[in-house]
């Protein structure tokens, strides 16, 4: 009877009468930090405009948490537990084509993912939170650096997530209506593989290639024979993908190249999957530098486990989502997500889960991590109320065990 009587956000009067200044508030936040991005661990900026914020919402902050982290708190100190509630904060190295009198000012660096709606709508959640009786504690975290992929694990590292019983997050999505939240158990996320492949040969004369051995030619054809990897190493049934988005070699035309670098990714929804073509593209490295007769190096730098929400956490966000937008907009993603995110770290050792928050825009813009991205900002609303529920849901969920 309390969680409806006091947790339902949509049916607060307290709230209802300010839905509109909220929503204008966080808007002006999302605003002000679209046009101020900032690279990941360079969110000097950023972090300076949240703690600023927060206090003067009354909430005392952590500063400096793997470098630009944020952590604040609030609800009685000797609570019996403590939810965590995560967003991210860095933008992308993208220069902004959206026609948006909000663009970014950063030359070169643009949000082209939602992380400012992130922030503004765990700022708005803590507005709302601040003037609430609260049961238990609630843990705002600021992370700097999830497109980079380390930044969760450095603030875990450094304290970020100590103490704490569950962690929720979410995330925009322009695929799905505003007002839709998907949640899932399971992996959402997939297993996240970057690797760097370095071949080495001897350089010369192009006439005389008999006289060489050419890295370019040996990074040519591993390309080539990469792409039969998910094809015929990767049951049918689980979603894989191999991707080699960058290659370096050569300095002029008529130099062979001694040395060729590859830059890839590996994304998988399934252990199995994971564990083929990791193993298959370490044997396809070896196998190409034989054939070519170059030395070869692989690496796998800042490899990101999968997201998979707990069962318990994902009833209990999904109790909060049906509280915000009704049982009728509360839906699966569908397959799992081949996208990588760290917030997986946080999930490795707490109880919760992560969700989306349909964003679609009415006019059209484009994809996630591209120029033109945007998305509808009265999802602003939803995620503020939904982060804010979902604390009570697991306070009202952890009372009674």
């Amino acid at each position: 009877m309390l969680i409806r009587k006091i947790f339902q956000l949509r049916q607060m009067k307290k709230y209802s009468d300010k839905a509109g200044e909220l929503q204008a508030w966080m808007l002006a936040v999302r605003r002000h930090i679209h046009q101020n991005p900032e690279l990941s661990s360079d969110e000097y900026n950023t972090a300076e405009y949240i703690s600023a914020t927060l206090a003067k919402l009354g909430i005392s902050c952590k500063t400096g948490i793997a470098g630009t982290g944020i952590t604040a708190e609030t609800g009685p100190e000797n609570a019996p537990c403590t939810v965590g509630l995560r967003a991210d904060m860095d933008g992308l190295p993208i220069q902004e084509e959206t026609g948006l009198d909000f663009s970014s000012r950063n030359a070169g660096v643009m949000h082209a993912c939602g992380h400012d709606g992130h922030v503004a709508m765990l700022l708005g959640a803590a507005r709302m939170l601040q003037e609430t009786d609260l049961p238990g504690r609630v843990r705002f975290i600021f992370q700097p650096a999830e497109e980079s992929g380390n930044g969760a694990e450095r603030m875990i590292r450094e304290g970020a997530a100590d103490g704490l019983s569950a962690i929720f997050s979410g995330h925009v999505d322009t695929h799905f209506d505003t007002g839709v939240i998907t949640v899932d158990e399971g992996i959402v996320c997939a297993y996240a593989d970057p690797f760097v492949i370095q071949l080495r040969g001897s350089g010369g004369h192009a006439a005389r290639p008999h006289e060489c051995k050419d890295a370019l030619v040996a990074a040519a054809g591993l390309v080539t024979s990469l792409q039969s990897l998910v094809a015929r190493e990767v049951d049918p049934n689980h979603s894989a993908v191999l991707t080699v988005g960058k290659i370096r070699a050569g300095e002029i035309h008529n130099i062979i190249a001694d040395e060729a670098i590859l830059e890839g990714t590996i994304r998988s929804t399934h252990p199995d999957a994971r564990k083929r073509l990791l193993s298959g593209l370490r044997r396809m490295v070896e196998s190409v530098a034989g054939y070519y007769d170059v030395r070869s190096q692989l690496l796998f730098p800042d490899s990101l486990p999968a997201v998979i929400n707990d069962c318990q956490g994902a009833s209990i966000a999904k109790k909060a989502a049906v509280s915000v937008v009704s049982e009728e907009r509360v839906c699966s993603q569908g397959p799992s997500s081949l996208g990588g995110e760290d917030f997986a770290f946080y999930l490795q050792n707490l109880r919760g889960c992560m969700v989306r928050f349909g964003a679609k825009p009415a006019a059209a813009s484009g994809p996630a991590h591209s120029s033109t991205f945007d998305f509808d900002e009265r999802v602003l609303s939803t995620g503020a109320a939904w982060y804010a529920s979902v604390a009570m849901h697991f306070f009202n969920e952890t009372m009674k065990e």
